[in-house]
């Protein structure tokens, strides 16, 4: 059997390429599986549930018309269980039956800036993660668990193996490997370098499926329709898509027999992706939190804040798309009714959050493809002005939930937020805007945003 190591058995994995990796296997193809486990000690109760189970968990779907249906999940094979040396996942990827090495890290797992270097001034965990590498421990960051896993592949002899991203980073199989290659030049480990160039590949992925965090009434209702008291039941939309590009180095499941869609270059699907669901996301959890609401579908079926997300795909995202292989109008419509399912009960605290990867990665680069143009770009930048409200929120201690960002600098986004001018100092962040930062036309349009937002704020009573 050839196995694919999954690194990160969070949420998203269990309702996506697990999935698929089920279906195949429904369909009598057992010749691929999945083992996985985790890089930090997070999770620790759905992992021993994981163990406890063999693996085996449900997956409730539910359709935008509310139908739901449940389905017990049965590809992964072997689970885990952390070890702070990680000794049992190192083993595990230097196993020749491991064909494939996948992972989920957040946009801000990557550690990478504007020009997609590692950033190493700003991250401390990155930093500690050289040294615990160099001095022989195993790595936990994306990066160092897997020059910790392949040193110890190619001292083994075994053979080559495929790097697969399945997350949102844009361009994240070449991104990805270009971090991991920058993180092994700092090593100065010259000859697993020359080994990881000759013996793995990385294909660039887009992934979608909506996968909010397990709540207790997911498990609540599936022992009452199956009977099974399921301890890492979880729940995600019927919606799903997987586009791949075939750059497999050491074979792969034929998943295009289950609806994967294996292509030469995912870039259209990516970038359509990243724009028009995740950006748009970003904006309904912000809006939907400065208006009081707790969940997205609240937000997506307010009338004012649908409005600002179909204007900053209509206007300004869909134009810099085409031309497009893509029907981008029906993405759209189907990402708006996607969002406004209750049945899902997606919070925007988890759609909140980070994002001071995400602006740079999911937002800014239409306003750049705007400037570029010499258009303006006014819907667009409203996504922006509304974390800059939501930040304001977050400085005076009024968001009612904690903020997670993992590239944030909060000492830097209090000093935005106490600045005499802070539409100004929040368009000169280079975080956020790269080499846009404090162009002009970039802190008029978003100044003239920002506006917009106070009044809408001050519209529901929640100044």
């Amino acid at each position: 059997m050839n196995f694919i190591l999954h690194l990160g058995l969070g949420s998203f994995h269990r309702a996506h390429q697990a999935v698929y990796v089920h279906a195949l296997r429904q369909q009598g193809d057992t010749t691929w599986a999945i083992a996985g486990g985790n890089l930090r000690p997070d999770m620790a109760d759905t992992i021993t549930a994981l163990q406890a189970q063999g693996g085996r968990y449900t997956l409730e779907t539910v359709t935008p018309q509310g139908e739901r249906s449940y389905t017990v999940i049965e590809s992964i094979q072997r689970v885990i269980p952390y070890q702070h040396d990680l000794a049992p996942l190192i083993a595990a990827g230097a196993d020749a039956a491991t064909r494939i090495i996948s992972f989920t890290v957040t946009e801000a797992g990557y550690y990478l800036d504007a020009q997609n270097r590692l950033d190493w001034p700003a991250f401390a965990d990155l930093r500690a993660d050289l040294a615990a590498v160099t001095s022989g421990e195993a790595g936990h960051t994306v990066y160092g668990a897997l020059v910790s896993i392949l040193s110890a592949r190619m001292r083994a002899g075994a053979g080559p193996v495929t790097l697969m991203n399945c997350d949102n980073l844009r361009h994240n199989g070449d991104r990805s490997r270009g971090g991991l290659l920058q993180f092994i030049d700092a090593l100065g480990d010259t000859a697993l370098k020359a080994w990881v160039e000759q013996n793995t590949s990385s294909p660039n992925a887009m992934v979608d499926r909506i996968t909010p965090r397990p709540t207790p009434d997911v498990a609540e209702r599936v022992k009452a329709a199956t009977g099974w008291d399921d301890k890492a039941a979880l729940m995600g939309e019927s919606f799903i898509q997987w586009v791949i590009e075939d750059n497999f180095i050491a074979g792969r499941p034929v998943w295009e027999m289950v609806g994967v869609e294996m292509v030469d270059s995912v870039q259209a699907y990516e970038e359509a992706k990243i724009r028009l669901l995740n950006a748009t996301h970003s904006c309904i959890a912000w809006a939907g939190t400065l208006a009081g609401f707790q969940y997205i579908h609240e937000g997506t079926q307010d009338a004012a804040i649908r409005q600002m997300a179909y204007d900053y795909v209509t206007d300004d995202a869909i134009p810099v798309l085409l031309p497009c292989p893509i029907n981008l109008e029906a993405y759209r419509d189907v990402v708006l009714d996607r969002f406004g399912n209750p049945a899902i009960a997606d919070t925007n605290q988890r759609v909140a959050m980070d994002a001071f990867s995400k602006i740079p990665g999911m937002i800014a680069p239409t306003i750049r493809d705007k400037l570029a143009r010499n258009d303006s770009f006014d819907s667009v930048a409203m996504l922006p002005a509304l974390f800059l409200a939501y930040l304001q929120r977050w400085h005076s201690g009024q968001v009612p939930y904690t903020y997670q960002d993992q590239a944030m600098d909060a000492a830097a986004a209090h000093a935005i937020c106490e600045a005499p001018d802070s539409v100004a100092a929040y368009a000169a962040d280079t975080t956020l805007w790269g080499e846009m930062a404090s162009h002009p036309k970039l802190v008029e349009t978003l100044r003239k945003a920002y506006a917009r937002v106070q009044s809408f704020v001050a519209s529901r009573g929640n100044v």
